[in-house]
């Protein structure tokens, strides 16, 4: 059994396309539209890793040429949490994937002079103690937000928990495996620090601001 102090796993996806569509996404003449559609395309990848523990069970069924006992996802639908308003971006393209998934969503905008979380909204499926949950947010980076989110979840009965974002900075991981050492992190690359606004360096800006086209 693990020790639930132990701080579980990052999974850094460095599959050659995540790690070619990131550098094209850091790019500061990358467009809005690329910017969006790139996020879109990585985020399901990070998935197929994030969902990795989902449950199976075998059911009957007839191929065209005999019966066989199949592989299906066992247990009540996964529930995806995006992280208002840059989560979105990383939600539709697992939804793609996974169309079937409950969605929930947590607004949380960080408070420019103390970089800690105010909340504004909060909505999430029933019967989240028996689902695993995936929350979404490309910027790990302090890690207040995510702490913040998690703390929501888990006050509301989840208990199998995943992480997932874009890039994380080292601060933000150490934050989160503090905070909630029992929920994995999965990520396309770990970047070198944070500077003095709590952005992630070397980074690609505010994911935001460059997801909608804001400043």
């Amino acid at each position: 059994m693990t020790d639930p102090a132990t701080p579980a796993a990052v999974t850094i996806v460095d599959h050659p396309l995540v790690q070619h569509k990131l550098t094209i996404m850091r790019k500061r003449e990358t467009s809005t539209a690329g910017f969006r559609r790139l996020l879109r395309e990585i985020s399901q990848f990070l998935a197929y890793e994030a969902t990795r523990g989902l449950p199976l069970t075998l059911t009957r069924i007839e191929t065209p040429l005999c019966e066989m006992d199949a592989p299906m996802i066992e247990g009540k639908k996964l529930v995806l949490v995006s992280i208002l308003r840059a989560g979105n971006g990383l939600l539709d393209g697992i939804l793609e994937l996974v169309p079937g998934a409950r969605v929930g969503f947590v607004g949380l905008y960080r408070d420019p002079e103390t970089l800690k979380p105010v909340q504004y909204y909060y909505k999430v499926p029933d019967e989240l103690e028996d689902r695993m949950v995936i929350v979404v947010d490309p910027m790990l980076a302090t890690g207040n937000s995510s702490v913040a989110a998690v703390d929501l979840l888990k006050a509301s009965g989840a208990r199998n928990i995943r992480f997932m974002c874009l890039l994380a900075a080292p601060e933000g991981i150490k934050r989160m495996q503090e905070a909630h050492p029992d929920v994995p992190i999965v990520t396309a690359a770990v970047d070198d620090h944070l500077n003095d606004h709590g952005y992630i360096v070397p980074g690609l800006g505010d994911a935001g601001d460059r997801m909608f086209g804001t400043k």
